[in-house]
């Protein structure tokens, strides 16, 4: 793979919520648990030498949450995120669609949002160079903070099915 034209998408889903009373979904927060992992994420990103210069944020509660401890942990090589209110109740489809808008200048691009829609998209991307054990492991399971790295050379425009090759699945937390 020519390196010189590499992109990556980073999708990440929220740190883990709470489900207090009489709340709507979109505005539940994150739970004390959350909060004390969510910054984990963050850090895997910096030691994996992963640095986003773009964020594409759910506008609920939760990933908001989430990005402000991502953003801590990044300091000031953390982008300014976009707050896109479509990755909310977006489909696979849809969600793709909003990644396909992202400009080719990004090289590496996180995406904080929801299950299954982040789940069903890094399948849906995954091509056949993928890491077979990632992929593996974000098919069974795609838990709070599970986070997924794709590499292509495609422009963002360009992706919509095994377009991007999965190099790692995680979970981080302390």
């Amino acid at each position: 793979m020519n390196t010189s034209h590499l992109r990556r998408l980073i999708l990440l889903r929220h740190a883990k919520a709470d489900y207090p009373l009489g709340v709507a979904d979109h505005d539940r927060p994150l739970a004390a648990r959350g909060n004390r992992e969510a910054p984990a994420a963050g850090r895997w990103l910096v030691e994996n030498n992963l640095i986003p210069d773009y964020i594409l944020c759910s506008d609920a509660l939760r990933t908001r949450a989430t990005c402000s401890w991502v953003l801590s942990e990044l300091g000031d090589k953390g982008p300014t995120p976009y707050l896109d209110s479509r990755i909310y109740s977006a489909s696979t489809s849809q969600l793709c669609s909003i990644i396909n808008e992202t400009p080719d200048t990004v090289t590496t691009l996180l995406v904080i949002g929801h299950q299954p829609v982040l789940q069903d998209l890094a399948l849906r991307l995954a091509s056949a160079h993928s890491d077979e054990e990632s992929v593996y492991e974000l098919a069974m399971n795609y838990p709070t903070l599970g986070l997924t790295v794709l590499e292509t050379e495609h422009s963002y425009a360009h992706l919509d099915a095994r377009d991007a090759k999965v190099t790692h699945f995680a979970v981080p937390r302390d």
